[in-house]
């Protein structure tokens, strides 16, 4: 375990490992419910995307522990989900087989884009005050997160205004997006006098509690204390059974498919729509690549995770050395493998931040999540039990521990403060880390070049500025 972990020179022991492993599971396994019921929208038969998504974030997960030796976990990514539903297959009129082949190709482009470095010479490029600020807005993105699943927030609307989806009185924003027109929604606290918001609150007051202590555990005592809170007030309670052999029964209509003739082969077959496939293509990579790099520059820099050792090859550039090499490697190569089993992009979870908050430095945190998610496919209904209620807590303090990274931001300087404020904020606002980036690198390059400072902006920097702003306007087209 030594060997292979190094725990004693990472500073850690194997009990606070597991623990760490188990709270970033508990943190994200809404995704082995969610994601089958968003990709079923599309045709695709429930109980093998069910499978699909467990295995895909088991070697997804392994490769990121046993590899790179890092602490994180990864699944099919909330809101690239959406995007293969919503867009690919409803609006643009693709089948799943063919958003699949997508999907596939964009991790063989991210695979290509890591072996060759660019993805590491994309984070080179990012300014450290850029880097600072992506690190504390992926603390506001994660506490928004924590809020929502707390259910503390409605959007309330003017009853006689025209909008889409919802009911004149609140918009749930089940995706953190709303779709309005012609009126204006606004966040607001709601009435507490619902149980299951009464419930996060004493969570929430739990961690606090405990953390103020000083419990080892803290975060993981306050997720059971939660869940069995929960349980006279019918929060807590077991999710219907699921029949394992009945999902293994169905799961080659997905295992494969894109290499049958329904997949690969059936985006050549009509040259007419072969550039929007290929936008179509750049959109799911270029959304996946950012909220990876996104997520290992806000967890990993300030918890030390990656080291000077990381900066220092990012200079020399040789070799597959460094654990940030690897973790970049270990992400690209998830999305396809998901893929070929039947699941939209698997990507690395900024959930992985609570197990890192409780403690986790290593690739076993990563190896016990991969447990955790196996042991999930056979005990899917115990899994359940957990209310998202119950990890809402969680997801704020561990939003909290994050914005640290603000104070090494001059924001006395405005010209350093504004692309902090839009890479940050922005994170949330729009429930995107790729659109919180592109915000930040926008607005930096607008005030670097009405600085007639323009030739400071480094190559790569307005390569990917370009990039975003090409696909916004791509979006907006299709």
């Amino acid at each position: 375990m030594e060997k292979v972990f190094k725990l004693k020179e990472n500073g850690t022991k194997v009990s606070t490992e597991i623990l760490a492993g188990i709270t970033t599971f508990f943190a994200m396994a809404y995704i082995i419910f969610v994601n089958p019921n968003m990709l079923s929208m599309s045709g695709m038969e429930w109980g093998a995307v069910f499978l699909a998504t467990i295995i895909a974030s088991i070697i997804g997960t392994l490769i990121m522990g046993l590899v790179a030796n890092v602490p994180y976990a990864q699944a099919p990514g909330m809101g690239l989900n959406a995007f293969f539903v919503f867009t690919v297959c409803f609006t643009l009129q693709f089948t799943w087989q063919q958003a699949l082949s997508m999907v596939f190709i964009c991790g063989l482009i991210n695979i290509l884009i890591t072996v060759t470095k660019i993805r590491k010479q994309i984070i080179k490029s990012i300014p450290k005050s850029l880097q600072n600020a992506i690190g504390g807005g992926i603390g506001i993105f994660i506490a928004y997160i924590g809020v929502k699943n707390a259910g503390l927030i409605n959007f309330t609307v003017d009853p006689g205004a025209w909008f889409f989806g919802g009911n004149p009185a609140t918009v749930e924003q089940a995706l953190g997006t709303t779709v309005i027109a012609n009126s204006s929604a606004v966040p607001a606290l709601v009435t507490l006098n619902n149980p299951a918001v009464l419930l996060a609150i004493a969570g929430i007051l739990i961690t606090i509690a405990l953390l103020a202590l000083r419990v080892k555990g803290a975060l993981i005592i306050s997720i059971i204390a939660t869940t069995v809170l929960g349980i006279p007030f019918g929060i807590t309670k077991v999710g219907d059974s699921i029949n394992f052999m009945e999902c293994v029964k169905v799961l080659p209509s997905t295992f494969g498919v894109i290499f049958t003739s329904e997949g690969i082969p059936s985006l050549l077959s009509d040259i007419s729509k072969l550039p929007l496939v290929l936008i179509t293509i750049f959109a799911f990579s270029l959304s996946d690549t950012f909220d990876t790099i996104g997520t290992f520059i806000g967890t990993g820099r300030k918890t030390g995770i990656f080291t000077d050792e990381d900066e220092k090859n990012m200079e020399t550039n040789v070799g597959f050395k460094s654990k940030l090499d690897k973790a970049l490697f270990a992400d690209a190569t998830a999305t396809s493998i998901g893929a070929i089993f039947g699941t939209s992009n698997t990507t690395t979870y900024v959930e992985s931040a609570a197990g890192i908050g409780a403690g986790g430095k290593t690739g076993l945190t990563s190896v016990v999540v991969a447990i955790c998610f196996a042991i999930s496919a056979f005990l899917a209904a115990f899994v359940s039990v957990v209310p998202s209620v119950a990890t809402a807590p969680i997801l704020i303090i561990v939003g909290v521990m994050m914005m640290s990274s603000f104070t090494e931001i001059n924001w006395e300087d405005i010209n350093e403060a504004i692309p902090a404020f839009f890479a940050s904020v922005f994170m949330a606002f729009f429930y995107s880390i790729s659109y919180g980036i592109a915000a930040g690198f926008v607005t930096y390059c607008v005030v670097k070049v009405c600085k007639k400072e323009a030739k400071d902006i480094h190559p790569i920097l307005w390569i990917s500025t370009v990039l975003f702003i090409l696909n916004f306007v791509l979006l907006a087209i299709i």
